[in-house]
């Protein structure tokens, strides 16, 4: 029976790979001989000097934090001493023996084995000593989404340790979306959200519904282990896909540990199951590097209401007075405000727990309220311009151009402006997110946000770089004696890359002092202010 079932797992994945449907071009075979749970790849056998950390999963790391730090709770319902910590430049480094991390890692008691090695520790000291300040906020929304992942780990009868995989992931954010286009809690690609039934459409991204893409992931994690039999390759594989995980046993000689196929996985996936550990203590040790828990003003208990009609957020909004902010953070799978519920096709509406009994009440108001605005004859008509382009959400906002800068992405501008990366594709009809430099995009913001929003459109366009550096030449002297000097971006800079070049500099220091919410919007000839120390 068990053969059947994996030859049934097998021909799934040789389907997904036909179809385009993951980053792999072969077959998954199960390996003829693994070590199972955790008694594999113990930490005695592990060569750290042999592993090389790559420097470019603390900028993943950093973007995926940025992208939870500009989510609507944590905007407004963490305490301002809170985020104003979490963009704190903090480079305290605090001198823990290999020994007590060892110690630590293997109290735990993980069925999942948590090994110790160089790149372990650099991985944790990206999150103590210059991410304090956003793990204690990530900690907090971990209070909400991991009696979740708990609970969904556990009817699959999976290792409980797997709720930290989201950490790395989404950094729970469950809207983010990656450059290669995976998006939600657990990141899932079109094609594997598709196949683990998850819908995908014009209205709806079920990969972004915490509670579908979480049975979803657990779902995929399993069946992936039915191939692998070793937690480790399992995780390794969630990220980087099958295909790459049979082509680095292949070019390993046959081998099948992580640790021994690692030099043959692409590069990011080489830092995956070291920041996974690092995860791991990271969220079971805060307490001993002295991070506690920011706890947010929102109210931890939801409920749900099944909708058998059409309903848009602004609807309940109005009747209910909850801001329709947070309706989206509540239910991320409506892509455009609205459920296209029928009779015969019902979705489910969260809310806090306080808003269901009201709800209930003035439902018949709620549906009706301006029912043919939203609803044209019952029917899902989109709101089209007068040259007949759908446009999503523009009720009430103030249109504007913006014209794109190296370095910018989608995900970047819309963090910025407070809008929807779909609803950015929409407005200006763009194929799969991508855009370029010197296009303009047309974006509709909140007029409470206009005149912000204005000055940042009004500014006068970036000076020559020659002419940077004949203000930097002359600021940099005066400014010297108050501490700080000046640095020009260039060609392929980020700002660990431009701290590195200053002692006792930390990257979160220079994106407080310039003010910068996201270093993807960084510009070359763009000037930064750089503190000094001895």
């Amino acid at each position: 029976m068990k053969q059947i079932y994996q030859l049934i797992i097998a021909l799934i994945f040789l389907t997904i790979s036909i179809n385009g449907y993951s980053q792999t071009e072969e077959t998954l075979v199960k390996p003829e001989s693994t070590i199972e749970g955790a008694q594999q790849n113990d930490s005695t056998k592990i060569n750290p000097s042999g592993l090389n950390f790559n420097d470019n999963i603390d900028t993943i790391l950093s973007d995926k934090l940025d992208s939870m730090m500009h989510t609507w709770y944590v905007e407004n319902s963490f305490p301002v001493d809170s985020l104003n910590a979490a963009y704190a430049a903090d480079s305290t480094s605090e001198a823990v023996p290999d020994s007590i991390y060892v110690q630590r890692l293997q109290s735990l008691d993980s069925y999942i084995a948590l090994p110790y090695n160089d790149m372990v520790k650099k991985l944790i000291n990206f999150y103590f000593n210059r991410r304090k300040g956003m793990v204690s906020v990530m900690m907090g929304l971990s209070n909400y989404y991991f009696p979740l992942f708990e609970e969904t780990l556990a009817k699959y009868d999976l290792p409980a340790e797997l709720k930290y995989m989201p950490i790395i992931e989404s950094a729970l954010n469950p809207k983010i979306v990656s450059r290669a286009g995976a998006s939600g809690l657990w990141q899932f690609m079109y094609g594997t959200g598709k196949m683990y039934g998850l819908e995908v459409n014009s209205y709806i991204d079920e990969r972004n519904d915490p509670i579908k893409s979480t049975d979803a992931a657990a779902r995929y994690l399993r069946d992936l282990y039915a191939i692998y039999g070793d937690w480790h390759v399992v995780i390794a594989a969630y990220n980087c896909g099958p295909g790459n995980i049979n082509k680095a046993v292949r070019r390993s000689g046959g081998k099948q540990s992580y640790w021994e196929i690692y030099a043959k996985l692409p590069k990011e996936t080489r830092g995956y199951i070291p920041v996974f550990i690092a995860a791991n203590y990271v969220m079971n040790y805060a307490k001993e590097h002295r991070i506690v828990s920011a706890r947010p003003n929102f109210n931890f208990l939801t409920d749900t209401i099944v909708v058998t009609s059409y309903l848009h957020f602004e609807q309940i909004s109005n009747v209910l007075n909850i801001p329709v902010q947070e309706i989206r953070q509540l239910n991320p799978q409506y892509k455009r405000d609205i459920i296209p519920a029928k009779p015969d096709k019902q979705y489910v509406l969260k809310l806090p727990i306080d808003k269901i009994s009201p709800f209930i009440d003035a439902q018949n108001q709620i549906f009706a309220l301006d029912r043919e605005k939203y609803f044209p004859d019952n029917q899902l008509v989109p709101i089209k311009d007068d040259r007949g382009y759908r446009y999503a959400d523009t009720g009430g906002k103030r249109k504007i151009y913006y014209t794109v800068k190296s370095g910018d992405k989608p995900n970047s501008i819309a963090a910025n402006y407070k809008v929807e990366i779909s609803d950015i594709s929409e407005w200006n009809h763009l194929k799969h997110n991508r855009i370029k430099v010197g296009q303009r995009l047309v974006l509709y913001i909140d007029q409470k946000q206009s005149k912000t929003v204005a000055a940042k459109v009004n500014e006068p366009q970036k000076q020559s770089i020659e002419t940077v550096k004949k203000e930097v030449a002359s600021e940099t002297t005066s400014d010297q004696n108050a501490g700080f000097t000046y640095y020009i971006v260039r060609n392929g800079d980020n700002l660990n890359k431009i701290a590195k070049q200053f002692t006792g500099v930390t990257d979160i220091e220079i994106k407080a002092i310039n003010n910068i919410k996201n270093e993807r919007n960084l510009v070359i000839g763009q000037k930064l202010k750089i503190p000094i120390k001895s």
